[in-house]
């Protein structure tokens, strides 16, 4: 458990992308909390349901711990951020800073070719992409042969979304991203 000071103390700090070649699905956070920024793995927050989300929608055969971040990538499955600069808060990023996330991202995914990119957080994709109208679920927009979904940011700061909604919400995309012609299942 991390003091206050190296909480602090982990604003800035970056974390290394779980991202190799064959993915199905780049899964794509807003940016590194204090804590993640702290312990060098993604959503790694107490109370942070990404991993539970992850799970119950059939992405993976067990509930994975942060530090197991590297198991996804046998799976297919990957995490990267639109910012890799670790904050208190997503809302202390710029939208200078989301856009120019969001333009090293799609070099990101050139350069990987995941199947779906699934960013976590409607605005953050709003603004990373500049598609003030997008809505949440599967988008028009794609990099390359890269399909986007945006998924809910599974922050539990993020009191719209119960769990079971998000574990929902990550289902719809597996059921696409499962189908040989992209598809529901």
């Amino acid at each position: 458990m991390p003091t206050p000071t190296e909480l602090l103390a982990a604003n800035g700090r970056t974390i290394p992308d779980v991202i190799g070649p064959g993915l199905t699905v780049l899964f794509c956070g807003i940016n590194p909390g204090l804590w993640s920024a702290w312990s060098g793995h993604h959503f790694a927050r107490p109370g942070n349901r990404f991993w539970p989300a992850l799970h119950r929608s059939g992405f993976t055969p067990r509930q994975f711990r942060p530090d197991e971040q590297a198991e996804l990538l046998g799976l297919g499955l990957g995490i990267t951020n639109v910012v890799d600069r670790g904050s208190a808060r997503a809302d202390e990023l710029s939208r200078a800073e989301l856009r120019s996330g969001g333009t090293a991202l799609a070099a990101k995914v050139a350069r990987h070719a995941p199947r779906w990119l699934a960013v976590l957080g409607i605005t953050a994709y709003r603004d990373a992409f500049e598609k003030p109208k997008a809505v949440m679920g599967r988008q028009e927009h794609a990099i390359g042969t890269t399909r986007i979904w945006v998924l809910p940011n599974p922050s539990g700061l993020n009191a719209h979304y119960t769990l079971p909604k998000l574990a929902e919400a990550f289902a719809e995309l597996r059921g696409y991203a499962s189908s040989a012609g992209g598809g529901p299942s």
